[in-house]
């Protein structure tokens, strides 16, 4: 039996018109991970819905029958690394890698997704065309250009596309330096004809994303997720979550949120509410008065990450009867300074709380996100972590705690992407594991090294592209990184430019053709509120 025979699925597949337009639609990972992600749900799913196109799925280990000649193949990219699964996958249709010397027999390279949409630059050689935004917005004119224009040559269905809004063809733009080895000096379209900067599309409707697959499969077995908020209201200097995704969106209760839960259920008995900041939905407590229903006993219900002053015994309760076994909160820091840097609107005294409302509502354990390097952040700082998560176990004795903590990295469209990885960060999440796990507090670092991998991809430029095919042959360790650094001496800036510098606010950056939720004005000044504490 194929994994694709055991699917469910919530909504009904068109047949397609002779002339349909042929897409694979790929996800560079395998099947289990790839199918339990949302957005690659809803992408295939409306395509799937329409008679002018006929959508074959394809995956590193398992892929639905394909089309001899598509004019479309398209990435769904969630973690930077699986650029590495892309260009397997296109050498497997012999696919030329760089777009520029891609021919009229190739299909048009098309991607899009949170890593793309953040910075598509180090990547924006392997695809003819990039989709920034939200799917809802950009799916539909879209597929409507390349209908228009599918019988003309490469070129002119290029130019056609870069007209669309949030639709960037990385070939249209040309990038100069100062020097191989220096800053970006200008980013410019190659013809007046392009448009100068490129307008990420923002869906602005209250009808969020839902499944439209369960399957036991997938790395989430049976679980049926549903979008309750997109963005974040908080807005934490450091987030791309927040800042990239603005505004701040909720899925209608009665008309959007309750009846596809109800449909949900009816395949499965395990519900997954998905957000950012989940618990911020102004009717999530009726949500979960809903949920506390006795026609719904046997759900399995799960939340990711809920804004920590929001965890009443109530809510923990209700959590707690669904066999959720834990919470997930950020709390980034012990320090009040830190918080305040970041913008993280907290009191100790408010995660304490949420532990002694977790506790006495009957769940097992509580995991905390933290993060050490933030500019500003200092060594009492982590002591301060220390001593919040040693009171906390005080308060909440019966919990099992765990704090997951990472190194700061700078991320695009968000007020610290002018910052660099702090260089003592690996320091001081040893100085965390030594004082914690001695007090039988679970500590779990995010590797360092990778930290510094994400800061080059996130901050990297068009000079990166010959140093990503390098490391893959490689493996991508950060020594791999390091050799190909190395051996490309001298035809871009050293690892320390893009992971570790500062940046001054005046220089080009390389996505400032990519216009995000926020002009740089207005990072600029939330940058100069967050240094006014350090």
């Amino acid at each position: 039996m194929s994994v694709f025979s055991q699917e469910r699925l919530l909504f009904t597949p068109t047949s397609p018109t002779s002339d349909a337009l042929p897409i694979i639609y790929a996800f560079p990972n395998t099947y289990n991970i790839g199918i339990t992600s949302l957005g690659y749900q809803v992408i295939w799913a409306t395509l799937a819905q329409r008679e002018d196109v006929t959508v074959s799925r394809l995956f590193t280990d398992i892929q639905e029958s394909l089309p001899r000649d598509p004019v479309l193949l398209g990435f769904s990219m969630s973690w930077e690394l699986d650029y590495i699964n892309i260009l397997s996958l296109l050498e497997s249709f012999d696919i030329p890698l760089h777009s520029e010397d891609r021919s009229e027999e190739h299909p048009l390279i098309f991607g899009g997704g949170p890593v793309l949409t953040a910075n598509p630059e180090p990547f924006a050689a392997f695809f003819d065309v990039i989709l920034l935004g939200d799917g809802e917005e950009l799916l539909p004119s879209f597929i409507d250009t390349v209908k228009e224009v599918r019988s003309r040559d490469r070129a002119t269905q290029l130019k056609a596309l870069a007209q669309v809004p949030g639709i960037y063809v990385p070939s249209l733009y040309e990038v100069t330096y100062d020097s191989p080895e220096g800053a970006i000096s200008k980013i410019s379209p190659i013809d007046s004809d392009i448009p100068a900067q490129v307008q990420k599309q923002t869906y602005r409707g209250n009808t969020l994303s839902a499944s439209t697959v369960v399957t036991e499969k997938a790395a989430w077995e049976n679980i049926y997720m549903v979008e309750v908020v997109r963005s974040c209201p908080e807005m934490c200097r450091f987030c791309l979550a927040s800042y990239l995704t603005l505004p701040f969106r909720k899925a209608g209760m009665e008309g959007s949120l309750i009846p596809a839960i109800e449909q949900g259920l009816k395949v499965t008995n395990r519900l997954g509410l998905l957000g950012a900041s989940v618990t911020q939905h102004p009717e999530f407590e009726d949500l979960l008065t809903y949920l506390s229903r006795p026609e719904y006993d046997q759900v399995r219900l799960s939340v990711s990450s809920v804004r920590t002053n929001t965890v009443t015994e109530k809510m923990a309760h209700i959590l707690a009867q669904r066999e959720a076994r834990s919470l997930t909160i950020a709390v980034e820091s012990g320090s009040e300074k830190v918080r305040q840097i970041i913008n993280k609107k907290l009191k100790n005294d408010e995660i304490i709380q949420a532990g002694i409302n977790a506790q006495a509502g009957g769940l097992k354990a509580l995991k905390l996100y933290g993060m050490v390097g933030v500019p500003g952040e200092e060594e009492a700082d982590i002591d301060a972590t220390v001593e919040m998560m040693v009171n906390l176990k005080k308060a909440a004795p019966k919990l099992k705690l765990t704090l997951g903590c990472s190194t700061f990295v700078p991320k695009a469209h968000t007020p610290f992407q002018w910052f660099g990885v702090q260089k003592d960060g690996k320091k001081r999440l040893n100085y965390l594991q030594k004082k914690l796990r001695s007090r039988g507090i679970d500590f779990r670092p995010e590797s360092y090294n990778w930290s510094v991998i994400q800061a080059l991809i996130s901050r990297g430029d068009r000079r990166l592209t010959p140093l990503l095919k390098l490391t893959r042959e490689y493996g991508d360790s950060v020594g791999s990184y390091k050799r190909a650094f190395k051996e490309l001496k001298g035809q871009l800036p050293p690892l320390e430019f893009y992971v570790h510098q500062d940046w001054d606010t005046s220089q080009v950056l390389p996505w400032s053709h990519l216009q995000a939720s926020l002009p740089q004005a207005t990072l600029e000044k939330h940058l100069a509120d967050a240094m006014s504490y350090a």
